[in-house]
C-alpha cells in the first residue's frame, strides 16, 4: 500500500478550508453589530413588549454564527454537529421544563417566599 493512499482523506472527509481572518474580523463586526442592537432594544419603549422575543432571537442568532465559524462546526464533520445540535436540544428542553415548574406550580399553602 503506498504512503498517500494512507494519508488520503475518503470522501465523507473531504478536507475544506476555513475562513481567513477578513472573514473572522468580518464575523465579529456583525457580532458586534447584534451586541449594540440589542442593548439599544432595552432602551425603546415601543418595544418592551417584544424585548424577550427580540433578545432570544438576537442571542440564537450569535449562537448560531459563534458555533458555526468560531467552534468550526461548519467545516467538521456531520455527526459533531448533530453530537452539538443534540446537546444543545436536550439542555434547552431541560431549561425550559426547570423553568416551567417554577412558574406553572401552585404555590405551596404554608410556605412564603
Amino acid at each position: 500500500m503506498a504512503s498517500s493512499e494512507l494519508h488520503a482523506p475518503r470522501e465523507e472527509e473531504v478536507r475544506h478550508e476555513h475562513p481567513t481572518p477578513r472573514k473572522y474580523v468580518w464575523i465579529a463586526i456583525i457580532l458586534a453589530i447584534i451586541t449594540a442592537a440589542e442593548v439599544a432594544i432595552y432602551y425603546v419603549r415601543a418595544l418592551e413588549d417584544f424585548l424577550v422575543p427580540f433578545l432570544i432571537a438576537f442571542a440564537l442568532i450569535k449562537f448560531i454564527m459563534v458555533a458555526l465559524y468560531f467552534m468550526h462546526l461548519k467545516f467538521d464533520s456531520k455527526l459533531f454537529r448533530r453530537f452539538f445540535v443534540t446537546g444543545i436540544v436536550l439542555a434547552f428542553f431541560v431549561f425550559t421544563v426547570v423553568l416551567l415548574t417554577f412558574f406553572l406550580r401552585p404555590e405551596t399553602p404554608g410556605v412564603t417566599g
